[in-house]
């Protein structure tokens, strides 16, 4: 595309020189703001993405896609149909749950928690709590055994073998009058499923045992229904819809976290426009260099088009010249963004250690560990759109060059 002159001429143009001294530092910046923007661009879409990856894996792998509730109260009759759901195409797995708040006291501490109550067998068919586990055996899931999370095991000094009390917020009558409802349990297993949120307020319990310590006999609260493939939420949730008419109520996880979500989406986009501003400053920077470098290289111009360069040379000659700066620094840039992105957990623990600072707190953020995902589509789309402002932003002082006259270049020289 470029001939060998074009592209000798673009190069010593490039190249730093005394008189061009200035010319050549406001370049260097140009270089430099493209490379941070488009390094910044990566990193912050790798990190959004990967935060909204473990939310839905984890959210998703400790909930179910949809639920099925008794719009009249608990749900008694769940397992006649959890048998009408399970042979629907696309569910993978259908589990009864029973939930309620609770107390959890030891000593003289105390804290709220969101008491589960699911089986052996679904308990351990849950692959994110199963692996999950720090401390403690599945063997003792079962009668008065609870797992709890490691926050809470932590905050409470909590090991398995320790004993609970539980309150519930219901009451029983006594020759005292009314008392909250209370049971000890042994803790069981202790769970890390790297969200704040379920290691500091969930505690897991036998079906069984729930349904005793709530008073509710045969019953549950929901069945969780787990699919096999996500994308097909719309259309199952549909047929079973249709499946459980004037029985049970449908919702999906979309109807409870998608406010959470969309102000994921809505930030993720409103960041993704303000640091592409950072590549379109360093944009424009790549403009008055190349307009001051188009200037200080009039007479030089005029040399060449009298000997025979023509317009089109001299406009890809400066094309080439400015468009280098901005080629050079956005694969700069997407080099440091992606293994940034890739090393970022660790480059985090190696700055709070520098500075003795918590720079991720899982109370905030919900997760105990920084994540980022690159998305390869993303990094080809910043690199393109970096490429694309580099050569737009040469076009005019390349024009204005191959305008240049010779004579009147060579005339106030």
């Amino acid at each position: 595309m470029f001939s060998p002159f074009e592209r000798m001429v673009a190069w010593r143009y490039l190249r730093s020189k005394k008189a061009e001294g200035f010319v050549s530092v406001i370049a260097g910046f140009s270089f430099a703001g493209i490379m941070l923007g488009v390094a910044t661009l990566i990193i912050v879409m790798s990190v959004m993405n990967g935060f909204r990856q473990e939310l839905f894996s984890r959210i998703l792998g400790l909930n179910g896609h949809m639920n099925v509730y008794s719009m009249q109260g608990p749900l008694y009759d769940y397992d006649y149909l959890k048998e009408k759901i399970v042979p629907v195409r696309g569910v993978a797995m259908v589990t009864p749950i029973l939930e309620g708040q609770a107390l959890v006291s030891k000593g003289g501490s105390a804290s709220g928690v969101l008491v589960r109550g699911m089986s052996w067998a679904d308990f351990t068919n849950r692959t994110i709590l199963r692996d999950s586990i720090v401390a403690g055996s599945l063997d003792d899931y079962a009668d008065s055994g609870v797992a709890i999370g490691k926050v809470l095991a932590e905050k409470m000094r909590l090991k398995p073998g320790d004993k609970i009390t539980l309150t519930s917020p219901q009451v029983k009558s006594t020759p005292f009058g009314s008392m909250p409802r209370q049971r000890a349990y042994t803790v069981a297993l202790i769970f890390d499923v790297e969200m704040y949120e379920y290691n500091s307020g969930f505690i897991f319990m036998p079906l069984d045992s729930a349904q005793k310590f709530f008073q509710m006999p045969g019953a549950v609260s929901a069945l969780e229904v787990f699919l096999k493939d996500p994308d097909l939420l719309e259309s199952v949730r549909k047929e079973v819809t249709t499946l459980l008419a004037g029985q049970a109520g449908v919702y999906d996880w979309r109807d409870m976290n998608q406010s959470f979500f969309n102000a994921l989406q809505v930030e993720r986009n409103v960041m993704f426009l303000i640091l592409t501003l950072i590549i379109l400053v360093a944009a424009f920077n790549i403009i008055s260099s190349m307009i001051m470098l188009v200037k200080d290289k009039g007479q030089d111009i005029a040399i060449l088009r009298t000997m025979g360069a023509s317009r089109r040379n001299m406009m890809r000659i400066f094309v080439l010249t400015g468009a280098s700066i901005g080629i050079v620094g956005t694969i700069s840039g997407a080099i440091l963004g992606i293994v940034f992105a890739v090393n970022i957990e660790s480059i985090r623990e190696w700055l709070q250690g520098l500075t003795g600072t918590e720079l991720f707190s899982a109370e905030i953020y919900f997760l105990s560990q920084l994540p980022a995902q690159v998305e390869w589509h993303e990094v080809v789309a910043v690199v393109l759109m970096a490429f694309s402002l580099s050569i737009l932003a040469t076009l005019y002082p390349a024009w204005r060059a191959s305008r240049l006259d010779p004579a009147e270049a060579l005339r106030y020289e």
